[in-house]
C-alpha cells in the first residue's frame, strides 16, 4: 500500500519522473531531473527525503521514524519510516522535499518546470 500511494503522490508533482537509476528495486521520483524521493520498491517501509538542515535536526528529535539518511549526506537527507506516520505528514515532508530542490534548480530549469 505505502509504495503505490507514495508513487502516485510523487507522478502527480509537475516535472516528476520515476526512474532506477542505481539498480531493478531502488526506485528515484526526480524534479527536472534531481533526486527528492528514493525507496527501495522490495521493501518499502521507508523513504530517502531532502530536508533543511535545522528542519531534519527538529524533526529527528520529534518522531523517531526520522532518521538521518542512510547513504546520503546526512545533513541534507532524512530516511523516513512510514510506519507509525500519517499520511499527510509523509505528504507534507515529500512536498518539503519537492520544493527545497525545485527551490535549488538553474533559472533555465525553473522555467521550463513553469511551462509544464
Amino acid at each position: 500500500m505505502f509504495f503505490t500511494t507514495i508513487q502516485a503522490y510523487c507522478l502527480s508533482k509537475t516535472g516528476v519522473e520515476e526512474t532506477f537509476p542505481f539498480d531493478e528495486t531502488t526506485v528515484v521520483w526526480k524534479v527536472m531531473g534531481k533526486m527528492f524521493c528514493v525507496g527501495d520498491i522490495e521493501e518499502f517501509q521507508s523513504i530517502a527525503l531532502k530536508c533543511d538542515p535545522e528542519r531534519s535536526t527538529k524533526l529527528r528529535e520529534e518522531f523517531e521514524q526520522i532518521k538521518p539518511g542512510y547513504h546520503m549526506n546526512k545533513k541534507l537527507w532524512n530516511s523516513v519510516y512510514l510506519e507509525g506516520l500519517s499520511i499527510e505528514m509523509v505528504y507534507e515532508l515529500i512536498d518539503h522535499s519537492y520544493d527545497l530542490v525545485v527551490s535549488k534548480l538553474s533559472k533555465t530549469l525553473k522555467l521550463e518546470l513553469e511551462e509544464i
